[in-house]
């Protein structure tokens, strides 16, 4: 009885963080989910003692950087930087689609997979407009855009917000966490642009008329902070760094730096605080403790228990078996019920599968690479995806979802095998 509660009730939140019906808040959704969850005796409040030390860190981390991004764009930092990169196609169509895919994935690196799809695309998009390419040119620019975010969000702890509740998790340092996936996310970046070059390489235009874009200094709206914000970034950047030296929480590091922005922009002409503070996503904070309560629910009855020992048959065949099997699993649950929830469920089965312990921590990796890519595969796989259809037709700009699906199973399948292969193929290397 236990069981159909569980997966009942975690099937309703879903639904009704999907569709959200008369823009029900993906919050209110999961904190009713888990407080039906605890009312029900699914979960006990020690569980959701456990989940708030699980998601703390990486809800505050990921506002944080979201703060830090929106400040970034209210100046015209990232307008620069696109700018920059328009320039240095020299009129090349094709090279500036792999630039912008360049771009794509450093943003998502530094300022997660939300900020690079959210941010960039309607930049993107601007751009697109005034270079007057065609409909087919502008589509593929914006796909591709919306594709690199997401699946070159691997490299850092703070680049997807998967990745920053996966290494509170499993106590991921950092440092250990770079070394082992920047190399990944260069396989999967160079994946990405390959398969994104070959699908639409016939839609490119030979040449662009890089000329008719505004100069990029002229993108900047405050000079001052623009400069200062570089010293700021670099503050972040080694601030991360110290965070596993000095065993200190990543949102630390995280939240001072935005701190240090909201102090600088509080008097610039081109930065609105309040703005800025309404847009950050503080439901996150909600939605995260609420539906991981909800996740425990399926746990308690033992549902991830039995996904566990479907790891650890996939052990058995060896480690790059487990790896690519755990990998594409994650990937599917994505895919069909959201990267958030699949994320801890895996977390909870790959903690509780008997395996060896370099294996456990390959394992907890491959579910991050899953979970960062398998949501391409359909709109539903991750809540920016969402939001980022929502705002390209805002703008005119429909993308059915027939055609995500055939674009995202077509190119993520490559992307993902590939990229999974190259962690196990690093992950022996580096022991």
């Amino acid at each position: 009885m236990h069981a159909f509660l569980a997966i009942s009730l975690f099937l309703a939140v879903l639904i009704f963080i999907v569709v959200q019906p008369r823009g029900l808040s993906i919050g209110w959704t999961a904190f009713v989910g888990g407080a039906v969850a605890i009312g029900l005796g699914l979960v006990t409040w020690a569980d959701v003692g456990e989940v708030v030390h699980i998601v703390w860190d990486a809800t505050l981390t990921f506002v944080a950087l979201i703060i830090i991004s929106l400040i970034l764009d209210e100046m015209g930092f990232f307008k620069w930087a696109a700018l920059h990169t328009a320039r240095a196609s020299r009129e090349r169509g094709r090279r500036l689609f792999l630039l912008l895919g360049v771009l794509g994935a450093a943003v998502a690196m530094f300022f997660a997979n939300d900020g690079a799809a959210l941010i960039l695309t309607p930049i993107v998009y601007e751009q697109t407009r005034v270079l007057k390419l065609d409909p087919r040119a502008t589509l593929a620019l914006i796909m591709a855009s919306g594709f690199i975010a997401d699946t070159t969000s691997v490299p850092l702890v703070v680049s997807n917000l998967v990745n920053i509740v996966s290494a509170d998790y499993f106590r991921l340092g950092f440092v250990d966490y770079a070394v082992r996936m920047v190399p990944v996310d260069g396989v999967a970046l160079l994946a990405s642009l390959a398969m994104l070059f070959l699908f639409y390489r016939r839609d490119l235009p030979d040449r662009i008329a890089v000329g008719d874009l505004e100069e990029p200094r002229s993108a900047i709206r405050d000079e001052r902070l623009f400069r200062i914000s570089w010293g700021v970034l670099a503050f972040l950047l080694m601030g991360y760094f110290a965070s596993q030296l000095l065993h200190l929480p990543v949102s630390l590091f995280a939240g001072s730096a935005a701190l240090a922005f909201i102090g600088l922009a509080r008097k610039s002409p081109a930065v609105s605080i309040r703005t800025v503070l309404r847009e950050a996503p503080w439901k996150i904070v909600v939605f995260s403790i609420g539906m991981y309560v909800v996740v425990f629910g399926l746990r308690n009855v033992g549902l991830t228990h039995a996904l566990s020992h479907g790891l650890e048959f996939l052990a058995q065949a060896g480690p790059t078996s487990a790896v690519v099997g755990t990998g594409l699993v994650a990937a599917l649950l994505s895919s069909v019920m959201n990267n958030m929830p699949t994320v801890m469920i895996d977390a909870l089965a790959i903690h509780g599968a008997g395996v060896s312990p370099a294996l456990h921590t390959q394992l907890a990796y491959a579910n991050i690479i899953g979970c960062d890519l398998g949501p391409k595969l359909t709109p539903i796989g991750s809540l920016a995806t969402l939001l980022w259809l929502h705002v390209l037709e805002r703008r005119g700009v429909r993308v059915s979802w027939g055609y995500y699906m055939r674009v995202g199973i077509l190119l993520t399948i490559p992307v993902l095998l590939v990229t999974l292969t190259g962690l196990a193929v690093w992950g022996a290397v580096i022991g």
